[in-house]
């Protein structure tokens, strides 16, 4: 009962009652199933209850900026739920480095410290991995299990029931998404993926963040912060 109780979905209430439909589906039993499977045969990643924390530190009415990742970092203290976001203390991973350089060429901002990026979710930018969890040490092990249909849902839901979202899809996994996003709506930005086999393709030099708030601010809406203190 208490490896049950570890994966039942806890997931702020507004995404909650967008989603619903997909908890109750079959496919979502059965990933529960493979979850549970997976806790006693191998470490996971995130911890349980993390798992929904780019829901839960963005509701679904407070969405501004989506980035789309596309699995949970795979090693020891890496992994919080969050897209490209590392814990506290944690080394930033390379892609997670070469997001920030562009980050500080396109806007000046420093370099941080810290590769953790909640400040950007409480703002409103959903950090969402299309699979929301994975195996220790091996990248990719949970994907086919469920998780795509889940996120691709979350995707479409912000497509239909909300307007001028701007949605950053980095490299081709991330790009597949488009055909989920109302472009009439919402604006979507293209890039190679940061990571260091791509980013010199075209992701340096992109200018998303602050083209982000070029297109918040047209339409009245607060800019986001993107400094990491």
């Amino acid at each position: 009962m208490q490896e049950a109780k570890e994966v039942k979905p806890v997931i702020d209430e507004s995404w909650m009652q967008i989603l619903k439909d997909e908890f109750r589906a079959d496919y979502f039993s059965q990933l529960k199933a493979f979850l549970l499977d997976e806790k006693r045969k191998n470490i996971i990643y995130p911890p349980g209850s993390r798992i929904f924390a780019a829901f839960n530190h963005t509701p679904f009415y407070k969405v501004k900026v989506v980035i789309l990742g596309q699995d949970p970092y795979h090693g020891p203290g890496q992994a919080n739920g969050l897209c490209f976001s590392v814990n506290h203390g944690i080394r930033k991973p390379p892609s997670l480095v070469n997001i920030f350089k562009e980050l500080k060429n396109d806007l000046g901002i420093a370099i941080p410290v810290s590769g953790n990026l909640e400040p950007w979710a409480k703002q409103g930018v959903l950090l969402l991995n299309a699979t929301l969890t994975v195996r220790s040490g091996q990248p990719g092990s949970h994907q086919g299990q469920g998780w795509e249909r889940f996120s691709d849902a979350a995707i479409s839901a912000l497509s239909e029931h909300r307007d001028n979202i701007v949605f950053f899809l980095w490299g081709s996994h991330a790009q597949a998404k488009a055909s989920l996003i109302d472009d009439t709506k919402h604006y979507i930005l293209k890039a190679p993926h940061p990571s260091p086999l791509s980013a010199s393709r075209g992701f340096f030099g992109c200018s998303h963040f602050s083209l982000a708030n070029e297109m918040l601010s047209q339409r009245g809406l607060d800019e986001i912060n993107w400094r990491i203190e």
